[in-house]
C-alpha cells in the first residue's frame, strides 16, 4: 500500500476496518510509528506538554508547531501525517484559519490538519475544505478550552451535552470534515455519534465503538511520568528504562570504565 489518504481513512469505515493513529513530535519516534503500520500520525499540540514542559496546549505556537510537523513529515512514508492547529490559529477568522492550515500543508508537509470545536466551527472547516485542504474535527473533551468545560474531565453525561455531543459530530461532518477525534466521552454516546455520522469517528478515552483509536504516544510508551489518563493503556514503561540507562552512563563515565578499548580507536600510540 502506497501513502494513505483521506479516502482511504473513509473507506476503511465503510469495510468495517479499525483506524489507528499515534502523536509524534520529532523524525526518529515518527520513523518507528511509520514503520509499525500506523495509519494516521498526529502531530499534536499536546507536544505543548510531553516536549516543550507548557503546563497545557494554549502556549503552542504556529511556529512551533511547524517546527515539529516538518520533523515528523521528513521521516513519514506512508502514514497520513496530521498538524494540530494550535490555540487561537483558527478561531479569529475562517480566512485567517484557512492561512495557518496552509502553512501545514505548504511550509510543513502535512496531508490535513485538525481542529477542535463542534457546531461553532463548522464554517471554519467549510472554509478550509473548500480550500482544498483535508480537515480533521475535534469534540468531546478539546483540550485547548478545558477551562471553559470545567476541566479535564468526562463530556456527555447528562442528556443536554450528550445531545449536543450529536450535534456537534453531526456539523462537523456535514461541513466536511473527513475524520472526527471524539474526546472523554462515555462509550455509549461515542457510538451513537460513531452511527449517527457518514465519517469515521477516533476515540481516546471514548470505547471501543468508535472506528478508531487515538493515543499520545509517550503516554502509551510510559514516558511521560507528570500525569497519566485513566484511558491510557501503557504498551510499555519506558521511564525506569531510560533512566536507569542514563544513570548507567554517568557511572561508567565516572569510575573510567566507559569508554572502553572496545569504543575507541586503535592506535596513535607513538605520538603521545
Amino acid at each position: 500500500m502506497g501513502r494513505v489518504t483521506p479516502p482511504d481513512i473513509k473507506s476503511m469505515k465503510e469495510n468495517g476496518q479499525k483506524i489507528t493513529m499515534l502523536t509524534a513530535y520529532d523524525y526518529s519516534m515518527a520513523a518507528m510509528i511509520d514503520q509499525a503500520g500506523v495509519d494516521m500520525v498526529l502531530v499534536g499540540d499536546s507536544l505543548g506538554m510531553v516536549a516543550l514542559g507548557y503546563d497545557s496546549t494554549v502556549p503552542v505556537t504556529m511556529d512551533e508547531m511547524l517546527h515539529h510537523s516538518r520533523a515528523v513529515s521528513r521521516a513519514v512514508k506512508r502514514a497520513l501525517v496530521i498538524g494540530d492547529m494550535p490555540f487561537m490559529s483558527y478561531q479569529i477568522s475562517p480566512e485567517e484559519a484557512v492561512r495557518n492550515a496552509g502553512r501545514f500543508i505548504k511550509e510543513a508537509g502535512c496531508h490535513a490538519v485538525k481542529l477542535e470545536g463542534g457546531i461553532e466551527q463548522a464554517n471554519t472547516i467549510r472554509a478550509i475544505v473548500g480550500a482544498g485542504i483535508p480537515v480533521v474535527g475535534h469534540i468531546g473533551l478539546t483540550p485547548q478550552t478545558a477551562t471553559a468545560l470545567g476541566g479535564f474531565k468526562v463530556q456527555g453525561k447528562d442528556v443536554e451535552s450528550a445531545k449536543r455531543l450529536l450535534r456537534d459530530g453531526e456539523a462537523v461532518a456535514q461541513a466536511g470534515a473527513f475524520a472526527l477525534v471524539i474526546e472523554c466521552v462515555p462509550s455509549g454516546i461515542a457510538k451513537a455519534v460513531t452511527e449517527s455520522v457518514n465519517i469515521p469517528t477516533i476515540g481516546i478515552g471514548a470505547g471501543p465503538h468508535c472506528d478508531g483509536q487515538v493515543l499520545v504516544t509517550n503516554d502509551l510508551l510510559g514516558m511521560f511520568e507528570k500525569f497519566t489518563p485513566s484511558f491510557v493503556k501503557k504498551y510499555a514503561n519506558l521511564a525506569p528504562v531510560i533512566k536507569e540507562a542514563f544513570a548507567n552512563y554517568v557511572e561508567e563515565v565516572k569510575n573510567g570504565s566507559f569508554p572502553s578499548e572496545e569504543h575507541s580507536f586503535p592506535g596513535g600510540e607513538d605520538f603521545v
